[in-house]
């Protein structure tokens, strides 16, 4: 009897029997049920000329978002206290997959992105943005203390909670721990770029600004990296021969749109041409032309062209909605945390999923050069899939030990 007791008490200890967050939960499965509808009927395509079969893609998605799903249930039900005991080993897995990734031999001619584990691949980059995340809501977390009035530190989310209680927050923002923030973002990023991978470095770079914004640095850090920012994008834009072949030819050609419109165009005006073809109400589910073999590889980067060309402005605008309805929600989550980690944490993951979208988005849509970013839950990939479904499963954890009211 003794140990039946004791194994629940252990039981208790490590789940979370709290409600999750409804709201949250409905809009992702509504997204994610859009994005495999949408990868399907942009997919079958290339995937029967390619693949051999029409539903190969969709059905390996489908398989990957099932064990993506079982994951999210098991980690929304951990508690949140967990994930704080992990992040400095998170760190360690991360960086050393990305070194790992480095020697081993390429998966494909000129890229180290991938690991091939016989079965699938997967990128560890994907793994390094939650350990990016990790780390620096630990850290920043620990930056913080009260030391005037009745406030408990772990009411002390952010500076909007820290006024309506009367309460006096000292920040450490010592010159010291800000390098150290810089240390790490800076690691992360330069490993990732030494796979020949600048979306994600650029993805990288992001969240750690992210971030550290809402760790609340002083604001002359912001204003020095976005004049360093500036500095090496206007380098970068006179002098695209530094970056590596493949990375400067996508600058020249986002800046000269008559640049090899066979070539190195040819993705992007083709992509152009399914947003345009759309029109208001778009062409109807299923009935793409540019998904025929035209823009290159419409199950990845460039599924929003195929999404825009099917479904039109109206169907592009309410799945930009409800992205923006799923951050939305996670950052009330995150308002409503007990504790600066798990609200930082909440912030950062939801932040993740909005920063990448806008620059998918943006390269679909000629805004910004080709950078190969993936649109969040839309686009193959079982890695990125599971990653953000196991992501997603922290948020909702979170939820279920916030504060009802906040």
């Amino acid at each position: 009897m003794a140990t039946k007791s004791k194994k629940n008490g252990i039981i208790s200890t490590f789940f979370n029997k709290g409600s999750m967050d409804i709201p949250f939960l409905l809009v992702l499965m509504t997204i994610v049920t859009v994005g495999l509808i949408m990868l399907f009927s942009a997919s079958y395509t290339y995937s029967y000329y390619n693949r051999g079969s029409s539903t190969q893609i969709f059905t390996r998605q489908l398989f990957w978002v099932g064990v993506g799903l079982l994951l999210m249930y098991i980690i929304s039900r951990v508690r949140y206290e967990y994930f704080r005991a992990v992040a400095v080993i998170g760190v360690v897995v991360s960086i050393g997959l990305l070194l790992l990734v480095l020697v081993l031999p390429e998966y494909k001619p000129g890229f180290k992105r991938w690991i091939d584990l016989g079965f699938t691949t997967f990128q560890p980059s994907e793994i390094a943005k939650i350990g990016l995340i990790l780390i620096l809501a630990l850290l920043l977390e620990r930056q913080y203390k009260i030391v005037v009035g009745k406030v408990p530190s772990e009411m002390v989310v952010c500076r909007r909670i820290e006024e309506m209680t009367n309460g006096r927050l000292v920040i450490y923002k010592s010159f010291t721990t800000t390098i150290l923030y810089g240390v790490i973002i800076l690691t992360f990023a330069g490993l990732v770029f030494l796979e020949n991978h600048v979306s994600g470095t650029v993805l990288m770079l992001a969240l750690g600004i992210v971030m550290l914004f809402l760790g609340e640095v002083n604001n002359k850090w912001f204003i020095i990296a976005g004049i360093g920012i500036a500095i090496v994008g206007v380098l970068l834009i006179a002098n695209p021969d530094i970056l590596k072949e493949y990375a400067g030819e996508r600058i020249v050609a986002w800046l000269d749109k008559d640049y090899e419109p066979l070539g190195a165009r040819w993705q992007t005006n083709n992509s152009l041409y399914a947003i345009g073809s759309g029109g208001f109400l778009g062409t109807g589910l299923g009935q793409s032309k540019q998904k025929h073999l035209y823009v290159s590889e419409p199950q990845n980067d460039f599924i929003f062209s195929i999404v825009c060309e099917e479904l039109g402005f109206v169907g592009a605008a309410v799945i930009i909605l409800l992205f923006a309805y799923l951050v939305y929600r996670g950052i009330k989550i995150g308002l409503r945390a007990k504790d600066r980690f798990s609200a930082l944490l909440a912030m950062g993951i939801v932040f993740q999923v909005g920063v990448q979208v806008a620059l998918n988005i943006a390269v679909v849509s000629d805004f910004i050069p080709n950078t190969g970013i993936s649109l969040p839950f839309f686009s193959a990939g079982g890695t990125s899939v599971v990653i953000l479904l196991c992501e997603m499963g922290m948020v909702l954890s979170i939820s279920r030990s916030a504060r009802k009211k906040e």
